[in-house]
């Protein structure tokens, strides 16, 4: 795989968020993002070095495995979603890990969307933006983009906001997630209408405020490939604003399922795939033909078969012939 750091070509750190989302599933010709969420127990044997039960040991290993399935999808993909959690589970080892995965990533031109479903409210809030969202020079985490909660409500996500839009960041609020028990709190109805969607209507208003030059804001929403009929009723009312999606793959969700989340003209959604992907070395299908010890061979054929899965069957097929 190639080693190429950002150029001249690519987008400058501080431009619109979705804009540069736009500019990078079109460069690729996909929509796939690729979760990293590292397993101690899971990963190839041969990263598992040291000792088993050492936090600083598991963290290097982590570094060691992420920064080896970027090096395989940095040139197929738009981008990778770190799991804060996996990383956090370590402590300061993990944290630091976590640093240097997404340092990795925006050098080899992948945006970087971490998955930690932050809030809070006021200066926390604040805290949390200013922590996440920007580059490396204003930022200490360096992230493209940060998943959101909504639950504590409008003034808990107007910091994210408007750090976003000062810094080139975009966030993914918590619409309609992918998990089963996300129906508890989402589905209920007040004023006619189920809670998620008072939500979508929300950020849908937030995506339009803040709309680049391709139509779309910086704020997106996280809507679960689990839940296809919901996906195109929430397309249809967020016209401005970027799904991430998640559930392909191991939650059962398919590209079938997902197609629901884009515009026609293939754009509008970004669909997460991580077990699937990056521990593809102990699935069925490619074990015998990769295990661990080529596991990054396995990395790029479970890509490159999730790439053509959209291709065939949602609107993103649209990307590959443009590409």
């Amino acid at each position: 795989m190639s080693n190429r750091q950002r150029d001249a070509s690519a987008p400058v750190a501080n431009s619109h968020f979705a804009d540069r989302l736009v500019d990078a599933v079109r460069r690729t010709g996909t929509p796939v993002l690729v979760g990293l969420d590292p397993r101690y127990e899971l990963i190839p044997r041969g990263l598992q070095t040291g000792d088993a039960n050492g936090p600083r040991e598991k963290a290097q290993a982590f570094v060691a495995f992420c920064r080896g399935v970027i090096d395989v999808v940095a040139d197929l993909v738009p981008a990778v979603k770190p799991q804060a959690a996996f990383f956090e589970q370590l402590g300061p080892a993990g944290m630091a890990a976590l640093a240097e995965v997404i340092n990795y990533a925006r050098a080899k031109n992948l945006l970087v969307i971490v998955d930690g479903k932050r809030n809070d409210i006021g200066s926390t809030a604040t805290a949390y933006a200013d922590g996440y969202l920007g580059d490396a020079t204003n930022s200490a985490w360096g992230a493209d983009a940060l998943t959101v909660s909504p639950y504590l409500g409008d003034d808990s996500l107007t910091p994210f906001i408007d750090t976003a839009g000062r810094r080139g960041g975009g966030i993914f609020v918590l619409v309609k997630t992918s998990n089963p028990g996300g129906k508890t709190f989402q589905d209920l109805v007040a004023d006619g209408r189920p809670v998620y969607r008072h939500v979508a209507e929300h950020v849908e208003r937030y995506a339009a405020d803040t709309a680049g030059r391709y139509g779309y804001g910086l704020v997106g929403a996280v809507v679960g490939a689990t839940y296809p009929d919901q996906a195109v009723e929430l397309r249809a009312g967020m016209p401005h604003t970027w799904f991430l999606v998640p559930g392909f793959g191991r939650q059962g969700g398919t590209a079938r399922d997902v197609a629901g989340a884009f515009a026609k003209d293939g754009l509008g959604a970004i669909v997460n795939n991580s077990r699937g992907i990056i521990f593809a070395h102990a699935r069925r299908e490619y074990a015998t033909r990769y295990g661990d010890a080529r596991w990054q061979g396995a990395v790029e054929a479970a890509t490159r078969e999730m790439i053509a899965q959209l291709a065939a069957d949602t609107p993103a097929g649209v990307l590959r012939r443009e590409s």
